[in-house]
């Protein structure tokens, strides 16, 4: 799907000498120039451009043809702290706003975006767009684009919906005329028409770069031993690796046996501080680490060239992510595989994971009204209400596991009616790295402490073996003191090597979004809800049809799900070779068939003889019982 332009010759120049200003390049990479066009002539552009596509590019060397600014509206923290830092290293003005960040700070941006007028990128979470404070000030900026990172969360058909997206297009009106870029790695033709009407494209406008992968070849294996077929995919496969899985506890276990068999391996996860991870991923980005075993958490903003091979130890829960992070392999063109290994109690896990994501509404209606209560909210208040949110007191309060609480949470938010900080579904975390010996000898050193290390390994199991998720308000209960004295002495013990001690970045919380209404007044329309489970039995149907496939090529698969309905087979991927040795097969019995034909007048034992001259003798005899078979 690629949209016809006529590049202006003036554009044109103009778009060359910025992109070899800031960026080196003599040339774009396909389909990067007809969309910065696009969006300098004036028009809604949806961008669809494959991972490791290079879309940050349309919409920076378009904003700096222009006098003004361009806003940027990304879901992703690390992604917008990343783009801002490397435009910055080339001398462009740009910043972002996002939580944690100082009142004074985001002032300070604030007024340089609307007073330097050399001021070029805001990057903001579309969280940012419902506050206030930031619309105000929005509204005295210079515009002359918007920029929508990750598009797709705008779509409720999409598979990662983020109703803040929505707010999008009520800051349209203030610019009227200012074109807004939509960009995305992936869309299936039913989100990439809901993300145009959402945005309030003016007329439709798609740019679409083919998702085929031909240096990237795709294998799905049914598999007991996984780990044994891991290994023998790392011999054969000596170059630089991901290994994904749905659980941190697991990567860490997982780096831990590649250890032992001599392969350079290291975990990473969301649960870990941002030096570790910083140091884990510069050591893979380097080569030090040949393999990273990750969560999902591991390749936003990753554009490692090299990447050999990836592989999914766990089923993604959509193609759409699955596409995306085997997608990392092989951005420099050159061959790589992209393995899945499942077993049936991965299917089983997948079919129980969808049904916990739709708890019943009045499960979600108990969360609502428990939540208010135990805030003490009245109804009819509490809008813009920002509290403390301490789960495993609302897990025994509700008698509900942490997931089903989380999972009833995050339909509340999909609703508008509150929204989780990001910290929500983060823990802290603790790993005991002391061996026993050092243990006694602090112990020895500070007494005073020993009581306080016993009450944490009663507390938690796996301590000495795992980074095991911990809750400092749970410890304070039972060590009857503060949260913030509990912080205190597990930064001490961190100091001193006897835990490394991984700290949620800030204190979860919820902000309500709405006044609070009797819990029977939420508005969960049955058909909305019945629908919403309906698109995600339908998404992760479409992985199961993905993975059990044994008739059609992976690519085709993929990319009939993205809207490619008329590719090649690639002639590489499991599928495709299975059939291709099963017409091998077919044609050389048929070779063998016509042999036995000719001497058919000869006695069993002579034809064999003959024939076997010319091919296998266990084949030989095989198609001679069957020819026997079908003829007496």
């Amino acid at each position: 799907m690629l949209n016809p332009l006529i590049i202006n010759p003036n554009h044109y120049k103009m778009l060359h000498q910025i992109l070899k200003k800031y960026w080196g390049y003599d040339q774009f990479r396909p389909l990067q120039e007809e969309i910065a066009q696009s969006v300098l002539d004036g028009n809604d552009t949806l961008a669809l451009l494959p991972t490791g596509g290079g879309k940050s590019i349309c919409f920076q060397v378009p904003a700096l043809a222009q006098k003004g600014m361009c806003l940027v509206i990304s879901p992703l923290i690390a992604l917008m702290k990343d783009q801002v830092e490397n435009l910055k290293k080339r001398g462009i003005k740009a910043e972002a706003i996002y939580s944690g960040l100082s009142n004074h700070e985001i002032d300070r941006i604030l007024g340089n975006s609307i007073h330097d007028p050399e001021f070029k990128f805001l990057y903001v979470s579309p969280e940012r767009l419902k506050t206030d404070g930031f619309r105000v000030n929005l509204q005295q900026m210079k515009i002359t684009l918007l920029a929508v990172d990750e598009a797709h969360c705008i779509s409720q058909w999409g598979y990662d919906f983020r109703p803040p997206y929505l707010e999008i297009a009520e800051i349209r009106k203030f610019f009227p005329k200012v074109p807004v870029l939509a960009l995305t790695a992936t869309a299936t033709p039913e989100v990439v028409n809901d993300i145009q009407e959402r945005l309030h494209f003016r007329k439709k406008n798609v740019f679409q770069k083919s998702f085929r992968r031909e240096n990237l070849t795709y294998f799905v294996m049914h598999e007991e031993n996984k780990m044994g077929r891991l290994l023998r995919l790392i011999e054969k496969n000596p170059g630089t690796g991901i290994v994904y899985v749905r659980n941190r506890r697991r990567t860490q276990e997982i780096a831990e046996y590649l250890q032992h068999f001599k392969v350079t391996a290291d975990f990473y996860h969301a649960g870990l501080d941002n030096d570790m991870r910083d140091k884990k991923q510069s050591e893979w980005m380097s080569g030090k680490t040949q393999v990273i075993v990750s969560t999902n958490a591991f390749g936003m903003g990753i554009d490692k060239p090299d990447v050999r091979w990836v592989v999914h130890l766990d089923i993604p829960d959509t193609l759409e992510a699955y596409f995306q992070e085997a997608g990392r392999g092989g951005r420099d063109l050159k061959p790589s595989i992209a393995v899945m290994l499942y077993d049936n109690n991965d299917i089983k896990e997948l079919k129980n994971n969808l049904e916990l994501s739709f708890p019943p509404i009045t499960t979600i209606r108990n969360v609502y009204k428990t939540l208010s209560e135990h805030y003490r909210i009245p109804i009819g208040e509490g809008e813009n209400k920002i509290v403390p949110f301490d789960p495993d007191k609302l897990c025994k309060k509700l008698k509900l596991r942490p997931i089903e609480l989380i999972n009833a949470l995050s339909f509340l938010e999909k609703t508008g009616v509150l929204m989780l900080s990001e910290d929500v579904k983060k823990q802290s975390t603790l790993h005991f790295v002391a061996d026993e010996e050092t243990l006694r000898n602090f112990y020895h050193k500070n007494n005073d402490k020993q009581e306080f290390v016993k009450l944490l390994l009663r507390s938690y199991g796996g301590l000495f073996s795992n980074y095991v998720k911990i809750s400092e308000e749970e410890i304070a209960r039972r060590a009857e003191m503060k949260v913030d004295d509990i912080e205190a002495l597990l930064l001490e013990l961190s100091k001193k090597n006897i835990v490394q001690y991984s700290k949620r970045s800030a204190k979860p919380h919820i902000l309500f979004l709405q006044n609070r209404v009797p819990e029977n007044y939420l508005y969960f329309k049955e058909e909305v809800y019945k629908k919403r489970k309906k698109v995600a039995q339908k998404r992760l149907d479409s992985v199961f049809h993905f993975v059990e496939n044994v008739q059609t090529c992976r690519s085709q698969l993929l990319l009939a799900y993205f809207g490619e309905t008329k590719s090649e087979p690639c002639g590489n991927c499991d599928v495709c070779r299975q059939i291709h040795s099963l017409k091998m097969k077919r044609k050389e019995q048929e070779a063998i068939r016509e042999e036995i034909i000719k001497y058919k007048h000869l006695s069993h034992k002579e034809i064999i003889h003959i024939v076997s001259e010319q091919f296998p003798e266990k084949k030989v005899i095989e198609v001679l019982r069957q020819f026997l078979e079908q003829t007496s």
